[in-house]
């Protein structure tokens, strides 16, 4: 599908406009439908047996004395849901996710699960399942994973991505490399190198609502699922691949999600629900606790990470070389890889190399958290270019920009760049208020840049015009961030109505074509490529009502403003006919009047950031407190402002707690010690300043509008903007994330004692 770009440069009416949201009434009344509010008759309710071990063989589960107890009308294990994956080693790792089948890989893997009248019958049945286990060697730390003598997670994983093929089994399950030039010949022309390790601990998404849904296997092999997620069309696929359905025989409902940033886009618990509702014959409802969303859904990656960086002594960069270490729980992904292709994607770089290594562990799958592997990939590198900076006594933004990258610039990762925001948001830190404000005392300033690639993918729009000229927009990408909001604004603006007379909807998987995963910062850019497509194939059945409704060439139709109109003098008697009128007279020209469209939406457009933060810190406790924070992103086009900002100050927001206070906290038993919000703690109100934003608006001319995604982008530089602070108020390079008063009191005593 291509479009005019020349379009971007036409004065637009709805888009960039900030109308209320059309959620926001249900939402804070109470009436909108999340995935716990769903209930169907004769439901039972589901509970999880999960493994108390690290790592552990499961010998043998007896049920009986469980299935005796009264009100339990299912109880199923490993052998309820058999191995249907062909040999698929992905689908495979979601299977014995779901649930254990040889062994246990981690505190909290699932092992059985019951199916009871009420949530009291389903626990006593817990309670009497009797599981053999043989205790195993764990480890749970990325670096000690690595290490000759360490135990093995799993005895038939052999590194990939190296020659020659490893003989060997390891908890290295993959190496991927990216890079252009000369390393090595480049350190060699520099006049300052900085080489330092940095470590980050694993954190969760930490959305509020945890995962929910109720699932319902009928007699004839059809089987419905209400859910929370992300992505309904995967979830369907994914679960009918584990259950052996057909894909058509499953209809999956998305409800409202109560936040996901990337924790929703992976099944943890659907496929079980339906395993116990075929095997019981009725619904089943299944909600996690707090505790289960730690214990048994997917953090990002804990890392340990290695970066180089050579420059002369006039500022520009001449080697950067990263290697990097992504734990990935007992499954490997591809969460180093990303961690390699971001690192160095801000700048500029003749001489550049990133080697990333997926470890296995004895902790839950890890999954993606907004830009995920982005933001750790960031610290390092930005705290590496800081601290240059300061050894060739330069300032850090005019560091940054020397050597950002631009338009026409080859990328560390291998794609060449075009219209990109790093140089402009750079430029706008410069001149922002925020960097030239003085400083308190024990206070620091850090800056960092970040980089998210966004995406496309596959998506499916209709679009109907109701009887009274109102109009139904039908997608399949969930509203994780506002989406329904502007893609209403888009049919608006394509149609030439109100927004007010577009009502966005999120179809189910029985009513609408497939629609990849809301991520990748994919919604609006994806589903309003989409939406643009549909309302035009709408606009120009209209322009064919119009003409025969004027029994003239419908050549002689165009539309504007929401009306068709006759085009020449000859037709000039003609009255433009409105969206209302054409819809009011629908059964008399020719039937319902509706646009359609499905395509693969390419040319997303890469996204950038520059975050500015002021930091206060108590030499005597190590506490911190951010005191100013500053967000600077290329939007591509705001379709709505509002929407805009509220991902870059929620990605911020995030970002502090994941630098300063978040972390899994393991013990030496391998089991998870913080599982809760009381011991695991996210920010709150009170933790946060009141953060600033400023969108740029670099067109991305692969879009009509200039969009480009915004979602994930802005969690990318906090990590590293904070480290920089801290360590400026302190005097001190904190090297470990998140930085929290303990790791800041030690800094400061190794430092006296150096």
């Amino acid at each position: 599908m291509s479009f005019d770009a020349a379009y971007q440069d036409q004065k637009l009416k709805s888009v960039g406009t900030r109308p209320l949201r059309p959620d926001g009434v249900d939402k804070v009344t109470g009436r909108a439908r999340y995935g716990a509010d769903f209930n169907m008759p004769g439901q039972l309710v589901a509970r999880i047996l999960r493994s108390p071990h690290a790592h552990a063989r499961i010998k043998s589960i007896d049920t009986n004395r469980a299935e005796a107890v009264k009100g339990v009308k299912a109880i199923i294990t490993a052998a309820d849901l058999p191995d249907l994956t062909n040999g698929d080693a992905g689908t495979y790792a979601i299977l014995d996710n779901c649930m254990a089948r040889e062994k246990a890989m981690y505190d909290g893997h699932a092992v059985a699960a019951v199916a009871a009248i009420d949530e009291h019958a389903a626990r006593k049945a817990l309670k009497f399942i009797e599981v053999e286990y043989e205790v195993l060697p764990h480890v749970t730390d990325v670096d000690a994973a690595m290490e000759d003598d360490a135990p093995l997670v799993k005895d038939d994983v052999f590194t990939t991505g190296v020659e020659p093929a490893p003989t060997k089994p390891s908890n290295i399950a993959n190496r991927a490399e990216f890079g252009h030039g000369d390393v090595e010949k480049g350190f060699g022309a520099a006049d300052v190198i900085v080489e330092r390790s940095y470590k980050t601990e694993q954190t969760h998404q930490g959305y509020i609502e945890p995962h929910a849904c109720v699932a319902n296997c009928n007699s004839d092999g059809s089987a419905e699922l209400w859910v929370c997620t992300q992505g309904h069309f995967v979830y369907r696929q994914n679960c009918a691949d584990l259950l052996g359905l057909e894909v058509s025989k499953l209809r999956v409902t998305s409800s409202e999600i109560g936040g996901g940033f990337g924790g929703k886009t992976h099944v943890w618990a659907e496929p079980v629900a339906l395993a116990l509702s075929r095997k019981a014959g009725r619904p089943v409802k299944l909600v996690m606790s707090r505790e289960e969303v730690f214990r048994a859904s997917g953090p990002t990656s804990a890392t340990s990470i290695d970066v180089r960086i050579g420059a002369t002594k006039d500022g520009k960069i001449t080697a950067a070389e990263a290697t990097l270490r992504y734990a990935s729980g007992p499954y490997a992904d591809m969460w180093a890889e990303l961690g390699a292709m971001t690192s160095f994607a801000c700048y500029d770089l003749e001489n550049v190399k990133t080697v990333g290594l997926e470890i296995l562990v004895n902790r839950p799958k890890t999954t993606a958290y907004r830009a995920p592997s982005a933001p750790m990939a960031a610290f390092a590198v930005e705290s590496a270019i800081d601290e240059l900076a300061h050894k060739i006594d330069m300032d850090a933004v005019d560091f940054r920009i020397k050597n950002a990258a631009s338009e026409g610039t080859k990328s560390s990762y291998g794609p060449v760049y075009g219209p990109i925001g790093i140089g402009p948001t750079l430029r706008a830190a410069k001149e922002h208020p925020h960097m030239s404000a003085p400083l308190g005392k024990n206070q620091g300033r850090g800056m960092a840049c970040g980089f998210w690639f966004n995406f496309g993918g596959q998506t499916c729009t209709d679009l109907n015009v109701n009887a009274d000229g109102t109009v139904t927009l039908a997608v399949g990408t969930v509203d994780v961030g506002g989406s329904r909001a502007s893609l209403s604004l888009i049919a608006a603006e394509e149609l030439g109505i109100e927004y007010q007379d577009i009502k966005a909807v999120i179809a189910d998987t029985a009513t609408l074509g497939y629609n990849d995963m809301t991520d990748g910062s994919r919604g609006t850019f994806s589903t309003s490529m989409a939406t643009i497509s549909a309302a035009r194939n709408a606009i120009t059945v209209m322009r064919e009502r119009a003409a025969l409704t004027w029994d003239i060439p419908v050549e002689d139709v165009y539309w504007e403003d929401g009306h068709a109109h006759a085009a020449g003098a000859k037709h000039d008697n003609r009255a433009p006919l409105s969206v209302k009128e054409l819809a009011a007279e629908a059964g008399n020209t020719g039937g319902p009047i509706a646009g359609h469209s499905e395509l693969v939406a390419d040319g997303a457009g890469v996204s950038f950031a520059t975050h500015i933060c002021d930091i206060e810190v108590d030499p005597e406790t190590g506490s911190s407190r951010v005191v100013r924070y500053t967000v600077i992103q290329d939007a591509g086009k705001a379709v709505h402002p509002s929407y805009v900002e509220g991902q870059y100050q929620g990605g911020a927001a995030q970002g502090i707690g994941w630098a300063l206070n978040e972390e899994y906290i393991y013990g030496e038993d391998g089991r998870l010690q913080n599982p809760g919000f009381l011991d695991y703690r996210i920010p709150v109100c009170s933790d946060l300043p009141m953060i600033d934003t400023q969108i740029l608006e670099i067109p991305n001319p692969n879009h009509p509008y200039g969009v480009r995604g915004v979602g994930e982008t802005s969690i990318v530089p906090p990590l590293a903007a904070i480290a920089n602070a801290v360590s400026n108020a302190v005097g001190v390079r904190m090297a470990h994330i998140p930085i929290s008063p303990p790791r800041i009191l030690a800094a400061l005593t190794d430092a006296a004692d150096g």
